[in-house]
């Protein structure tokens, strides 16, 4: 048995979140700068270990005014806190397709648990003769677990932003050439 790496194409992926605004829209953001690590035995995802960080600083809203906010205290706090962390401690496979992973996100200098679904693409060779895997992920947290609060009170008694934010990320790794065997 050989442990396999596998390392993120960040041209083909997006690690990206949705939040309800005015309790009646989505907003959608994502992190441009971020990192994935996968180690395997031989090719079987159902034995990953995943290692995911992104910059707080690349957050991207499609709005510079809102992202520098989300970069503040009221928010993420990036200048203190530069990156957020994920690290599964558990995959169970499903089906051929699909995974939960368990894992700890840290933001803010907090650790949670969380539980992410992840349905899997499929392995292929690409043009050049490398070898890549797709993944879909998807999960919900709640931003106050993590310290962030900050929040506006509409005319109708409702809050401005949803405390469930959801994570949607397209994720293609690509297989590292050498393996270690042990």
């Amino acid at each position: 048995m050989s442990t396999t790496r596998w390392v993120l194409d960040p041209t083909h992926s997006e690690l990206g979140f949705k939040i309800k605004h005015l309790m009646i829209s989505n907003i959608s953001g994502s992190f441009q700068q971020f990192q994935v690590e996968v180690k395997t035995q031989d090719d079987d995802f159902s034995t990953a270990q995943i290692r995911v960080t992104a910059e707080i600083a690349s957050i991207h809203t499609n709005n510079e005014q809102r992202d520098h906010h989300l970069r503040n205290s009221d928010f993420f706090e990036a200048e203190t806190y530069p990156q957020l962390s994920f690290q599964s401690t558990k995959v169970e496979k499903l089906s051929d397709d699909t995974f939960t992973v368990y894992g700890d996100l840290t933001m803010k200098g907090l650790t949670k648990p969380v539980k992410l679904t992840v349905e899997y693409s499929g392995v292929t060779k690409d043009p050049w003769g490398g070898v890549r895997a797709g993944f879909t992920v998807s999960g919900k947290i709640n931003r106050s677990d993590w310290g962030i609060t900050f929040n506006g009170v509409l005319e109708t008694g409702g809050l401005a932003l949803s405390e469930e934010v959801k994570v949607n990320s397209e994720i293609q790794l690509v297989k590292q050439l050498e393996t270690v065997v042990a």
